[in-house]
């Protein structure tokens, strides 16, 4: 009994060692990912921050998230996370994302509301035509009102896409990391949401923003950023004006890192400050669309 007892406690200690060492892998994969893409990972106060999650030996698989976790705020700041696996799983199957809604005034003003979204390429398919199929093909617009409030991201590209009729420059948005910049031309973010793309509509456009707008909503908001034609009304967004890049994880989980700042055609660099209206008002539509009728 003696040496079956013995021969539990080493196995227990066996198991114990490998899990360990399993939850420090876990550590280690996510630092060298995140020193190496971290749009934060250089610095005194990231070495300090490598220095402790290199040092940790957590026991638990949720004491290893929590010490990846507490690097990537200082890797990636507030705009990075780690993403379960049940969430991971959930964002990779069909939903039912709200659709953009469409509708006009009497005067030929367009009403735009583009929600947040994350779903599937064929639901981004339909997002973005949900948009463009209640456009006129040829009657001329006298305004547009491309309402944002409330949108926190997701993918951009089914965003663009859906008002890409709108923009008139090629060049929608830079993302710089620290190595480079990546530019992002209109050809390319309508072929990536699946969209042929469609004529430009020449009209003047009025952009709604709240504080709840952020990640791809500010992505959207800054691709009509130094257009001709173009003001923005509301409050200051919530300031999440950066790419992020998902991760796998040995677990399942998704390593959700930002790797570049926003930049507009302007030069002006966007990341984690809110991002000021031309505009400041607590009734954005109201004023917008005063706006537009006044032109």
């Amino acid at each position: 009994m003696n040496n079956f007892k013995h021969f539990i406690l080493i196995l227990a200690a066996f198991i114990a060692t490998a899990c360990t060492d399993s939850n420090k892998a876990y550590v280690r994969k996510a630092v060298r990912i995140m020193d190496k893409e971290g749009l934060f990972a250089e610095g005194p106060q990231w070495d300090t921050a490598k220095a402790e999650a290199l040092a940790a030996a957590p026991a638990t698989l949720e004491e290893a998230h929590r010490v990846v976790e507490a690097a990537l705020k200082v890797a990636g700041g507030k705009h990075s996370f780690l993403q379960d696996a049940a969430t991971v799983t959930q964002n990779a199957t069909s939903e039912d994302w709200p659709a953009p809604q469409v509708s006009f005034q009497d005067d030929g003003i367009a009403i735009i509301k583009l929600p947040p979204f994350s779903g599937n390429s064929e639901e981004g398919v339909k997002y973005a035509n949900a948009v463009l199929d209640a456009l006129p093909a040829d009657a001329p617009l006298k305004g547009a009102v491309i309402d944002l409030r409330d949108n926190r991201g997701g993918n951009m590209y089914p965003m663009i896409a859906a008002v890409h009729r709108f923009i008139s420059d090629e060049e929608v948005i830079r993302f710089r990391t620290r190595k480079r910049t990546q530019w992002v031309m209109l050809d390319n973010a309508v072929q990536i949401a699946g969209i042929a793309r469609q004529p430009h509509i020449d009209c003047p456009v009025a952009v709604l923003t709240d504080e709840w707008t952020g990640s791809s909503g500010e992505v959207v908001l800054i691709s009509f950023r130094g257009l001709e034609g173009v003001r923005v009304f509301g409050v200051p967004t919530a300031g999440y004006a950066s790419s992020n890049k998902p991760f796998p994880m040995p677990d399942g989980s998704s390593l959700v890192l930002t790797t570049g700042c926003d930049v507009a055609r302007t030069g002006e660099a966007f990341c984690d400050d809110p991002i000021a209206p031309d505009v400041s008002t607590e009734t954005p539509l109201e004023d917008a669309l005063a706006w537009l009728r006044s032109l």
